[in-house]
């Protein structure tokens, strides 16, 4: 039942954002933004850390934490999450895909 309602709110989305590129760049982005705040949080939770403990681990504030871990986030930085995830024994992971052929522009 839940894939049925989440399906409906996909396309009412999908409706609303039509052909305007600009918008799904900025939904593209933000939904990235996001993912990652979800990464580093989920991480540093598995670590069973707080956030002042990570960013002492790193080298930075309890605060530049809780920034990185707020989806309304938008400066995380390469070499700040590589830190987060050498501290907490991972590997950072970056790939490229292709986009789907319909949203693909010239």
């Amino acid at each position: 039942m839940p894939k049925k309602k989440i399906r409906k709110a996909l396309d009412i989305v999908e409706r609303m954002v039509g052909d305007d590129q600009e918008l799904r760049a900025t939904i593209e982005e933000e939904s990235m933004n996001s993912h990652v705040a979800s990464l580093v949080y989920a991480a540093r939770k598995q670590a069973g850390m707080t956030q002042k403990e990570l960013g002492e681990l790193v080298g930075t504030t309890q605060s530049a934490i809780a920034r990185l871990e707020s989806s309304d986030y938008g400066g995380h930085s390469l070499s700040m999450l590589v830190r987060i995830a050498r501290a907490l024994h991972n590997r950072l992971e970056i790939r490229l895909v292709p986009l789907d052929e319909s949203k693909r522009t010239a």
